[in-house]
């Protein structure tokens, strides 16, 4: 994995957990771009961050598409 892959998995991972323990999306940005050493907060947004938000909508379709699933198997 490259240095960029790297940065991107921490971004991903890091924005995940704030914004999963409660914190607002602008605020986990910013957290993230400080932690990544970024000057401004946008190049963290566009960069590492906007592909979170299509990993998370194919992960928020792929738990309604089990959910289904199980749905479906327990009703009979």
């Amino acid at each position: 994995m490259t240095h960029h892959g790297l940065q991107h998995s921490c971004a991903a991972r890091t924005y995940r957990e704030l914004i999963e323990n409660g914190a607002a999306p602008l605020d986990a940005s910013y957290q993230v771009s400080r932690l990544l050493g970024h000057e401004r907060p946008d190049e963290t947004i566009n960069i590492h961050l906007d592909a979170y938000g299509r990993v998370s909508q194919k992960m928020r379709q792929q738990s309604a598409n089990r959910m289904e699933q199980f749905i479906r198997k327990v009703s009979g």
